[in-house]
């Protein structure tokens, strides 16, 4: 019976594990699980605050965003609310521009038209005091000149006295 292999088998295996008792084998794989255990808890811990810190940083640059969003938005409506402005006050003065330059341009005009006005009459009055001097010229003669010029000399006497 000592001779058979498998009892030999049998005392080399209750022999392996007196020694793993002996040598407390078991509460080390134990105590190392342990170890193992809490550091993966602390792991585990660990990812979760920083998961939660991760969850605040990203609610915090959401809101960050929200707000940028918002006062880009502001800018816009304000920018437009200026471009408005600024255009009616352009459309303003380039009317008021064209106004005074149409109320301008309609004084020279009457300038212009005045003026036209009283160079045609004093044309005219060349012109009608040329042909009254050569019609006067054709019309009397020396003879009745000499007795015009002492007719109106004898009435100036009498006009005198």
């Amino acid at each position: 019976m000592f001779a058979t292999p498998e009892f030999w088998v049998l005392v080399s295996f209750l022999g392996f594990v007196g020694l793993v008792l002996y040598y407390k084998v078991p509460g080390m794989i134990g105590s190392m699980l342990d170890k193992r255990a809490a550091d993966i808890a602390a792991e585990l811990d660990e990812a979760r605050r920083l998961r939660e810190e991760a969850q605040q940083l990203l609610a915090s640059y959401q809101r960050k965003q929200r707000e940028a969003m918002k006062e880009a938005e502001d800018i816009i409506t304000q920018a437009k609310a200026e471009a408005e402005q600024l255009a009616k006050e352009t459309r303003a003065n380039m009317e008021a521009q064209v106004e005074r330059r149409t109320k301008l341009a309609e004084d020279k005009i009457a300038q212009a038209e005045t003026q036209a006005v009283n160079d045609v009459r004093s044309t005219a009055a060349e012109v009608a005091i040329g042909a009254a001097r050569r019609v006067i010229a054709d019309k009397v003669d020396a003879g009745k000149d000499a007795k015009l010029i002492e007719k109106s000399i004898s009435d100036l006497a009498s006009k005198l006295h």
